[in-house]
């Protein structure tokens, strides 16, 4: 009985469903694509070339086509595999106290989350007007991060439109680029300038 038992157990192992070598590799050099993609923005390099990326990732340029079409589809995988680490950064945070505590905390939670992925948003500012996918995905961040303001600052919706349009435009990513690149402040200088202005425009009631 015991042997027909282990003769059993052998012929079920060996009827059992195999990993498809073939599937996991072409799994593990889609990924090394994507990671390659993702670490080069990272660094800086906030268009590189499918070349640049293959190079990187350490495999041919006709089996990065054989992943990915276009660029445009390798940028929205990127995008998807980092959307829930990027998001993560500018939500929770201590948000009760006075206005000018709740403000102040915003602020410092956003910047955070604007200076981690400082490339990633210039990479999107850089290609989305290229392809109509990434746009929409910025929007959705942009939407997402005015939300979470909201949250933060439930004052500003009782603020009319004009004001609220400012209060985004001051708190968005594009206003911490240009405090931090264009006009070369440090982070803290850049979150003093956000802060008062926020301040100004929404009311303590």
């Amino acid at each position: 009985m015991i042997v027909s038992n282990l003769l059993q157990n052998n012929k079920n192992l060996d009827s059992a469903p195999r990993p498809d070598g073939r599937r996991e590799r072409a799994g593990r050099t889609r990924q090394a694509i994507i990671d390659a993609a993702g670490g080069m923005i990272v660094e800086g390099i906030l268009a590189p070339t499918a070349q640049q990326i293959a190079d990187r990732a350490g495999v041919g340029i006709r089996s990065f086509f054989r992943h990915f079409l276009d660029m445009e589809s390798l940028f929205l995988a990127v995008d998807g595999q980092s959307r829930d680490s990027m998001e993560a950064l500018f939500m929770g945070g201590d948000r009760t106290g006075t206005l000018a505590d709740r403000i102040l905390h915003a602020v410092e939670r956003h910047a955070q989350g604007y200076e981690i992925h400082a490339n990633a948003i210039r990479a999107a500012k850089a290609n989305f007007w290229r392809w109509e996918l990434m746009h929409k995905n910025y929007q959705r961040y942009q939407r997402g991060l005015r939300k979470d303001l909201e949250d933060w600052l439930p004052e500003v919706k009782d603020l009319p439109k004009a004001e609220r349009d400012t209060v985004d435009a001051i708190a968005s990513g594009e206003m911490w680029l240009r405090l931090r690149d264009e006009q070369e402040l440090s982070k803290q200088r850049s979150i003093e300038i956000v802060v008062n202005l926020l301040a100004v425009l929404i009311p303590n009631t």
